[in-house]
């Protein structure tokens, strides 16, 4: 295994395989020396871990697994392309929160990719982010997490 299963490994995480998308796209596309993401959503053996929205039926901590979860399947998109330990910099996260109108704890909820991508990547997971809200999420998503990974 390399360094980043390893240190997957060592909080009880493995990288899965890459989610079937959900509509006419691939998990992820490289140019030159980036790898670029499509939108993952939180599934895990096919099924979501939650739907709805944050602040409404979804808690933060739940919606906080949940970013955890889409960052773990983006992490397996570029793995269908690269081998991870030629991630030289994640470079950006940007994380979709379908969110109640009062809801406004986004990036407690975007922590969820982050940290996942600290643990796999070490100092080269910390990232620049956008912790977005919007209205509504494919499947009816609780969250959404696309990266744009620096490759060898």
């Amino acid at each position: 295994m390399g360094s980043v299963d390893d240190r997957l490994a060592d909080v009880g995480l493995s990288v899965p395989a890459p989610p079937v998308p959900v509509a006419v796209y691939v998990p992820a596309v490289r140019t030159g020396s980036y790898v670029y993401t499509s939108g993952q959503l939180p599934l895990s053996s096919g099924e979501l871990l939650a739907t709805g929205k944050v602040g409404d039926a979804v808690t933060a901590e739940v919606a906080y697994d949940c970013a955890r979860q889409c960052a773990l399947n983006a992490i397996a998109a570029v793995q269908s392309l690269v081998d991870l330990d030629d991630v030289v910099r994640v470079v950006k996260a940007t994380v979709f929160v379908a969110s109640a109108p009062d809801f406004t704890g986004q990036p407690g909820v975007a922590n969820g990719a982050s940290e996942l991508l600290g643990t796999a990547f070490g100092d080269i997971g910390q990232h620049a982010r956008s912790a977005v809200g919007v209205a509504v999420l494919p499947l009816d998503a609780p969250v959404e997490v696309e990266l744009v990974v620096e490759v060898r």
